[in-house]
């Protein structure tokens, strides 16, 4: 058996279009991507944007460099979207409190919440780590959006240009494994 997260059969109709999730990004003006590698949306999200023309993807080695990467982008009126896991988001935390909420600094976090089964909320997922981010995102003051499926996408474009226009930082937390173009 591959070690790969199996969807139940009633979930495949609402699947999550890494394209659309890409248009999205692209829609709101993002040039960046900033990311360690991330199996949860490696194969949907991370490899088609390495090959995008229109993207530019910078492969860190910490989560916390991406937000220092995207605040200087941001000053340079550029705009970037950091893509990390869910342990990502624990590992930077200190980095995501100074520079994103307490320099109200437009991070845009895309957060794979990886192990969360689809239609589940985070606060219920078994894993403490998934459990534990929209409560730290709360006592940031970090506004958030569910990303689970094809419809959820049309939150993504507004969420990124909200928060580069009022610069504050955002989450979106991708909640399924976004499926290949």
């Amino acid at each position: 058996m591959d070690d790969k997260v199996k969807e139940p059969m009633a979930d495949m109709a609402e699947q999550l279009s890494g394209a659309a999730i890409i248009t999205a990004i692209k829609d709101a003006g993002v040039g960046f991507i900033l990311s360690v590698p991330d199996l949860h949306t490696a194969k949907g999200l991370l490899m088609p944007i390495a090959d995008d023309p229109d993207l530019h993807l910078i492969r860190v080695c910490k989560e916390d460099e991406c937000i220092g990467i995207s605040a200087g982008l941001s000053y340079g009126d550029k705009r970037a979207v950091v893509l990390i896991q869910y342990t990502g988001f624990l590992y930077a935390q200190n980095a995501i409190r100074a520079v994103a909420a307490e320099h109200r600094k437009p991070i845009c976090l895309m957060v794979g919440l990886l192990g969360k089964p689809p239609g589940v909320a985070p606060s219920d997922a078994q894993r403490i780590g998934v459990r534990a981010v929209e409560p730290m995102l709360d006592i940031m003051g970090i506004p958030r959006q569910l990303i689970e499926t094809d419809a959820d996408v049309p939150l993504i474009a507004p969420a990124i240009i909200d928060a580069y226009v009022n610069e504050h930082p955002t989450a979106l937390l991708i909640g399924r494994r976004p499926v290949a173009p």
